[in-house]
């Protein structure tokens, strides 16, 4: 089952997708679609107006509290950045602010000028979690979407310490959707992952290649730390990013910037710059 947050009308609302319609779910509240069993229970049972995907603008489909990014959690990617393997996950924060939703605009700042693209598979807890063990992390797991973490070398890297968080949260850097898809069944071992900058193949892997797994990121995060429903965890991006390539390939203007993950659909945004 997949649920959206979707506009029609100057009303938001949530609707379950099926195909390419929308099925109205009713109005949603201020924390957009959260995947707990609440929500997948209203959505299963929708039952409102049926509306074609090119009659709605998609919005990001959860309001987070949090948004926990990995770095480095693909062996290929930490050896192409020329970093050592991590011991425990590599943790940094992306603002709210930078959300957007499927088919808007990646606006590059003037200032950036190493824009870059991570295609991620997200998990988007259910329930509220704290110093979760295997069997509770994974009951944590309310759903799974496509999340891009669009980031900007110049602000990351120009600084000592590497400034993760300036230049992954400017505004548009978070696009996520196009829905949040039930994690009930799925092996979250096993979910495939491919980014493709218009057009060509850029990323391509799945999460059993990731140094920390989704239970073991959830466990590690919930110590000390609360994890509530909604709050999204942007679990790592493979091997292939732009900054690494030779030549590199940063985000251009008209560029289109997919990232397909199995089971959820493909997250589309175009890049335009700053004027």
């Amino acid at each position: 089952m997949k649920a959206v947050r979707y506009e029609n009308g100057g009303q938001v609302r949530i609707g379950r997708l099926e195909g390419e319609q929308v099925i109205d779910a009713g109005p949603v509240g201020p924390a957009g679609f959260v995947p707990d069993a609440e929500g997948w229970a209203l959505v299963a049972a929708a039952s409102g107006e049926a509306h074609d995907l090119g009659e709605v603008r998609l919005l990001h489909p959860v309001v987070p509290q949090k948004i926990l990014a990995i770095g480095l959690n693909y062996r290929d990617h930490a050896e192409e950045s020329e970093l050592e393997i991590p011991a425990v996950p590599v943790v940094f924060a992306k603002w709210t602010s930078a959300l957007t939703g499927h088919g808007a605009p990646i606006v590059v700042p003037r200032e950036e000028n190493r824009p870059d693209y991570e295609g991620e598979v997200a998990v988007v807890l259910g329930r509220r979690v704290y110093r979760a063990d295997e069997a509770e992390a994974r009951a944590a797991v309310g759903g799974l979407s496509a999340i891009h973490d669009v980031s900007g070398r110049r602000a990351q890297l120009e600084t000592p310490l590497r400034q993760f968080t300036l230049g992954k949260s400017f505004d548009t850097f978070a696009p996520m959707g196009p829905c949040i898809a039930s994690a009930e069944g799925v092996d979250l071992a096993d979910i495939a992952i491919e980014t493709r900058v218009s057009g060509e193949v850029m990323q391509h892997s799945t999460t059993a290649n990731l140094i920390f797994s989704v239970v073991e990121l959830i466990t590690y995060l919930s110590r000390g730390m609360t994890l509530e429903p909604g709050d999204v965890i942007a679990t790592g991006t493979p091997g292939g990013v732009g900054d690494s390539r030779d030549p590199r390939r940063y985000l251009r203007e008209g560029d289109v910037v997919e990232v397909d993950v199995a089971g959820v659909g493909v997250l589309t945004n175009p890049v335009t710059m700053e004027a």
